[in-house]
C-alpha cells in the first residue's frame, strides 16, 4: 500500500547526501519518505479482480492492433458475446479461451496476467513541504528542495526546486551521472555547462548531460529560483 503519511509543514528536514543519486538509488531512507503523500486517484491494476485485470489487458491488446470485438472473436474461435464478457471482466475465461486469444493477438498467454500485481507510483508534495537536501559541493545560499520521488522503475527521476538567496555564491563545478533539465522561474543566472555558458532568465530552459561540470557561474539577478529535474538509470541489485 502507498504511504499516507502527512507532511509536517512546521518542520524542515535537512538530510546530507553526497549527490542526488546517492539517495539510496531513489529507494530513499524512511526519514525522508514521510513528507510525501504517495498514491494515485486512478484505480490501480491490483485493485481489480483477476477477471477485470484480464479483461483490461485483452481490450488494450485488441485496440493496439486495431481490430473489432467481432474480428478478434472470429480469429480466436469465440462468440462476440463471450469476448465482450471477457473484456468487461464479467466471466472467468478458461485457459483454452485465453490460449486462443493469445494466439489470435500473437502474444504469450502470460501477458494477460502480467499487470495484475503491478503497482504505479505517484508522489504528491504540498507547497513548501519538499525535503531540503544538502548536496556535496553546495555553497552558501543554495537550497535544494526535493519535490518527489519514485520507488520503482528502471529510471530514477529527482525533481528539485532550487533557491539561491541574496548571499548565494557561484559554483559551476557540479558533476554527476544522468541528464539534467533546468527551467528558470525567477532571477537571472549565467549557467555554465562544460566550456559553454548560457544566460538564463525566467521561462528559459536548459537540458544537458550532467556528467560534464556544470552550475551557476555568475548570479546576475538574486534571489533566484529554478526547477532542476535529474534523471539517471537505477542500479539493479
Amino acid at each position: 500500500m502507498p504511504s499516507q503519511a502527512k507532511p509536517d509543514s512546521n518542520k524542515t528536514q535537512v538530510i546530507k547526501v553526497p549527490l542526488p543519486q546517492a539517495l539510496e538509488q531513489a529507494g530513499l531512507p524512511a526519514q525522508i519518505a514521510e513528507p510525501y503523500n504517495t498514491g494515485s486517484g486512478a484505480a490501480a491494476v491490483s485493485d481489480l479482480t483477476l477477471e477485470q485485470a484480464i479483461g483490461v489487458q485483452v481490450r488494450q491488446l485488441r485496440r493496439r492492433v486495431g481490430i473489432t470485438v467481432s474480428e478478434l472473436a472470429a480469429a480466436a474461435g469465440l462468440s462476440g458475446g463471450m469476448l465482450s464478457k471477457i473484456e468487461n471482466g464479467q466471466i472467468s475465461p478458461s485457459l483454452a479461451s485465453l490460449q486462443s486469444l493469445a494466439g489470435a493477438l500473437n502474444v504469450p498467454i502470460t501477458t494477460f496476467f502480467s499487470t495484475f500485481e503491478e503497482k504505479r507510483d505517484c508522489s504528491f508534495v504540498k507547497s513548501g513541504t519538499g525535503v531540503v537536501i544538502e548536496r556535496r559541493g553546495t555553497k552558501a545560499g543554495h537550497q535544494y528542495s526535493l519535490l518527489g520521488h519514485a520507488l520503482g522503475g528502471n529510471v530514477v527521476v529527482e525533481p528539485y526546486l532550487i533557491t539561491l538567496s541574496k548571499d548565494a555564491v557561484a559554483y559551476p563545478a557540479f558533476q554527476h551521472e544522468g541528464t539534467e533539465f533546468i527551467y528558470m522561474l525567477t532571477g537571472e543566472v549565467l549557467y555554465r555547462h562544460g566550456d559553454q555558458s548560457y544566460h538564463l532568465a525566467p521561462g528559459d530552459a536548459l537540458l544537458f548531460d550532467s556528467a560534464a561540470p556544470h552550475g551557476p557561474e555568475k548570479l546576475l539577478v538574486k534571489p533566484m529560483t529554478y526547477l532542476s529535474v535529474i534523471t539517471y538509470a537505477r542500479e539493479q541489485s
